[in-house]
């Protein structure tokens, strides 16, 4: 690996990083504003469907022999997954949602790797898990003692997406679609899912006066998320290796956290503090980056 690959690959992955930290920041100042969550997936899946169109017109919206594990992806990574996720972000704050949503996807994924491929999880990994399950329990916790706030319906929403993203992960190796083949049949499909629910509160949204809104949540949805989300770490993995390009996701929480301050006015709690303090390091040690290479024989 040379510097300038370390260099271009840093950046990307940071690129990346942050525009994960603003759409979940985005996405809770929507829902619990001017639009509803399917209208808010709508514009989050229909904007990459349009701009992939070649792709899913090349393969057909339907490919031969992997329309199971199709189905799975949309699941995991479409409609269904936001519409879970962008209902939590209703209840839960943005300081919650980093830990809860970038922070077990990693963990709900190796669950599931180890019980379907029966994969093997070295120590490092397993101690970076289970700082993963103390920054959920910190978080949780603080929700079972203040049931009245409804935080706790949100963290239970967004622990449910993050599974179905684990789902999409196992179902996605093993479909050996590209990773921007994968991006436009779940947002071709998910957009179909969508249009039936999203379409009239996004028309009501427009006739209120709330169109600067609308366009800025297809720019960040759409075309942040959707497109250069996913391009900007497909660079990352490809010039620094999948270990440490996962490695970033550690920073998602705290940069959620750190915007929401601002942006949603939500100042994070010692639990909200102590929950991304535990999955960041948890997510940095699962990603397998700081473990030491293997010494020559």
């Amino acid at each position: 690996m040379t510097r300038r690959d370390t260099l271009i690959g840093t950046a990307a992955a940071l690129v990346t990083v942050t525009i994960w930290a603003a759409w979940i920041v985005a996405t809770r100042h929507a829902v619990t504003g001017t639009l509803e969550p399917a209208a808010v997936g709508l514009l989050r899946m229909a904007v990459p469907a349009l701009l992939f169109a070649p792709i899913w017109l090349r393969t057909g919206i339907a490919p031969r022999g992997i329309l199971g594990l199709l189905s799975l992806c949309v699941l995991g990574a479409g409609a269904p997954f936001f519409i879970l996720v962008a209902s939590g972000m209703q209840f839960a704050p943005a300081a919650d949602i980093g830990p809860l949503l970038p922070g077990t996807m990693p963990l709900f994924a190796a669950l599931l790797a180890v019980l379907v491929d029966r994969e093997r999880i070295g120590p490092a990994r397993l101690v970076g898990y289970a700082l993963v399950v103390g920054g959920i329990l910190a978080i949780a916790g603080r929700g079972l003692f203040a049931l009245s706030s409804g935080a706790w319906r949100g963290h239970l929403l967004v622990l449910s997406g993050a599974f179905l993203w684990a789902i999409y992960t196992i179902a996605f190796r093993r479909s050996r679609l590209g990773a921007i083949e994968a991006a436009a049949l779940i947002g071709l499909w998910s957009t179909f899912l969508l249009l039936p629910f999203g379409t009239l509160p996004l028309v009501e949204a427009w006739r209120a006066g709330h169109g600067w809104e609308i366009a800025a949540q297809a720019a960040i949805q759409g075309i942040f998320s959707g497109v250069l989300g996913l391009i900007g770490y497909g660079i990352a993995v490809a010039r620094l290796g999948a270990s440490k390009a996962a490695a970033f996701a550690a920073l998602a929480p705290g940069m959620a956290a750190l915007i929401a301050i601002p942006v949603l006015g939500e100042i994070p709690d010692i639990a909200a503090l102590i929950g991304i303090a535990a999955t960041s390091i948890g997510v940095a040690l699962a990603s397998g980056a700081l473990a030491r290479p293997p010494t020559a024989a």
